[in-house]
């Protein structure tokens, strides 16, 4: 969603499961390398994510250290200067929805989206 228009993201979803345990893809297309998203746990760092999610963890977080509450997948287009319209909105949720369901973010009402309690800043640690 936040690669330039042309560079291609359709195929599997890899998926990465916890240290020591192999990686599997959820639907059969294996030819197209995707972006891996971890599992969240205590001191893993930003670093580990893909630069796209890095860039959406970091905007959740600047809005919530501001005190402006969880953002909505609109505001984000907004803020990253996309088109706000239903492919690049739904594209970012489907990002924003994946940090959820790996700890990294929480959404606390449908639609709104902000970091989970306990993920540390871009560095890591506390």
């Amino acid at each position: 969603v936040l690669a330039p228009a042309g560079s291609g993201t359709a195929g599997a979803e890899a998926v990465t499961d916890p240290p020591g345990t192999a990686a599997r893809s959820v639907s059969g297309d294996a030819a197209t390398p995707k972006s891996q998203v971890p599992v969240w746990c205590e001191g893993l760092a930003w670093s580990a994510l893909p630069v796209d999610y890095q860039r959406i963890l970091t905007t959740l977080a600047d809005r919530a250290r501001l005190g402006q509450g969880p953002m909505t997948c609109q505001e984000l287009a907004a803020v990253f200067g996309m088109d706000v319209v239903p492919a690049r909105v739904e594209a970012l949720r489907s990002k924003a929805k994946r940090l959820v369901a790996r700890g990294w973010a929480v959404e606390s009402a449908p639609g709104r989206f902000t970091p989970a309690t306990g993920v540390a800043g871009p560095g890591g640690g506390s």
